[in-house]
This record gives C-alpha cells, sequence and structure tokens, in this order.
C-alpha cells in the first residue's frame, strides 16, 4: 500500500521559512513523478511544484515567486519543499502526491502552513 506522509507545516510569522518533508512507501520512488500542491482556504488545490521521474528535473510555479524550492532525495525516498519568504497568503493546507507511470495516483493527509501578518 502507498503512503505518503507529510511534515514540517506549522506557523510561521510573515517572512519566515519552513521546510516540508514528504516521506513515500514507493518502491520505484525513482521513476514515480512527485508534487507538492496546495489548498488555499474555500478555493481548490492548485499546483506547487514537481520533479520529472526521468530527467529530476524540478519545476516550480511562477505564481510562488522564486520563494519555493522542492528537491527530492532518492535514497531516503523523500521529496521536501522549502519556503522563505511566507506571506500570510501562503496559508494552506500543502499535500504531496505521486503518480506512478500506471497512471495511479496517491495524496498525502496534507499539512497545515498559517503565515501570521
Amino acid at each position: 500500500q502507498v503512503q505518503l506522509v507529510e511534515s514540517g507545516g506549522g506557523s510561521v510569522q510573515a517572512g519566515g521559512s519552513l521546510k516540508l518533508s514528504c516521506a513515500a512507501s514507493l518502491d520505484d520512488f525513482s521513476s514515480v513523478y512527485m508534487a507538492w500542491a496546495r489548498q488555499l482556504p474555500g478555493e481548490e488545490r492548485e499546483f506547487v511544484a514537481s520533479v520529472n521521474e526521468d530527467s529530476g528535473n524540478i519545476y516550480t510555479s511562477n505564481s510562488m515567486d522564486g520563494r519555493f524550492t522542492m528537491s527530492r532525495d532518492t535514497a531516503k525516498r523523500t521529496v521536501d519543499l522549502q519556503m522563505n519568504n511566507l506571506k500570510p497568503d501562503d496559508t494552506a493546507v500543502y499535500y504531496c502526491y505521486a503518480k506512478n507511470r500506471a497512471g495511479n495516483i496517491y495524496w498525502g493527509q496534507g499539512t497545515q502552513v498559517t503565515v501570521s501578518s
């Protein structure tokens, strides 16, 4: 059974930083598309960043204004999301998700990030 477990969420003041981590119980982790998404209060989930399973290239949504950086550690089977210069508008539940080559998508339970002004 595939499990994705996020950690690292919490409360921070505007301008602060947080690092989220997602641990994946995937045997073929290095060949799986991994990504982060977030859901702001009252809105639909939006894409944040992803890592290509073949090239390892990382793509980050322009909406993050260069403040977020995703990384992958294939040995540890984790993906991280470093978030800097956080703003109150970044307050959301952040989710890790994975898609394997068969097209199956798996979601973590989400971790809350709250940024106060």
